[in-house]
């Protein structure tokens, strides 16, 4: 009887073992992705003990920290006026000794079609938070495809969404990734984009209000308190195993933390 091999992508070698740092985009510092960036510091410095080159990361956001962020975000009272990017980063720079940027603008093409200077980079991150903004990173990265940019060539895009309880993270490779050889697995060289995926999925949640909360209570209707910090932790968990081990069988996964429900997403 002929068994079936189990799906596994591979990550691509120059995460594995790297000249330099893994450039990394994280594209939003709200609720998911103020605690994507502290995992991503703990992530950089585990990395390095090990041996590796480590991470650079460069934060996108244009919005300023608001009394409302307080609480379910990672913000003080004495940052409230201050733009999230650069408050974040400070702070991470300050507490790890690294020299990550911020970029207190959109991460968007301008009036002219351009891509956003020092937009380059090997891994993307997005934790934005409508529906408009994640085609509009996929647009870029689909321009992407055909670009060299030498040791920033684009080669991953993780994005984090969620609603008030429940939220999903999925993997996927910007252009196809070359495979070993194997006898054991079944190599899969691409994974898809959330917007190519799972469209309608998106289209229909964008009905939802995304008007800002004018207070931590509003906000908590929108979303509950634990969803952004819990799907950072698992998200970035598969990042991890993606640099530790150097392989995958899942691409993500869908929570339900109402009801402590998860279902992983396969590769393949």
């Amino acid at each position: 009887m002929k068994t079936e091999k189990t799906k596994i992508h591979f990550a691509d070698n120059d995460l594995i073992n790297p000249t330099n740092p893994i450039t990394v985009n994280l594209i939003g510092a709200g609720g998911t992705g103020s605690k994507v960036l502290t995992a991503l510091m703990e992530m950089n410095h585990s990395l390095i003990e090990l041996g590796h080159a480590g991470l650079s990361v460069r934060l996108w956001d244009d919005d300023i920290v608001t009394s409302a962020n307080l609480g379910r975000q990672r913000f003080a009272h004495c940052e409230v006026g201050l733009y999230k990017s650069v408050t974040l980063i400070n702070r991470a720079n300050r507490f790890m000794g690294t020299a990550w940027k911020a970029e207190n603008v959109k991460f968007e093409k301008d009036n002219l079609g351009r891509l956003p200077k020092n937009a380059g980079a090997v891994i993307y991150i997005s934790c934005v938070d409508n529906v408009q903004s994640r085609f509009e990173i996929a647009d870029i990265l689909n321009g992407q495809k055909s670009c060299l940019h030498n040791r920033d060539e684009p080669k991953y895009w993780m994005d984090f969404g969620n609603s008030q309880h429940t939220g999903q993270v999925i993997l996927s490779t910007i252009k196809g990734i070359k495979q070993p050889n194997s006898e054991k697995y079944e190599t899969v060289t691409s994974l898809p984009f959330v917007t190519e995926e799972f469209a309608d999925l998106l289209t229909q949640s964008e009905e939802q209000d995304d008007t800002p909360s004018c207070s931590l209570a509003e906000s908590l209707e929108k979303q509950d308190l634990f969803i952004n910090s819990t799907l950072a932790q698992m998200g970035c968990s598969l990042l991890w195993n993606l640099f530790r081990y150097g392989m995958t069988g899942n691409r993500g996964f869908f929570l339900n933390l109402k009801n402590f429900q998860l279902q992983p997403l396969k590769v393949g």
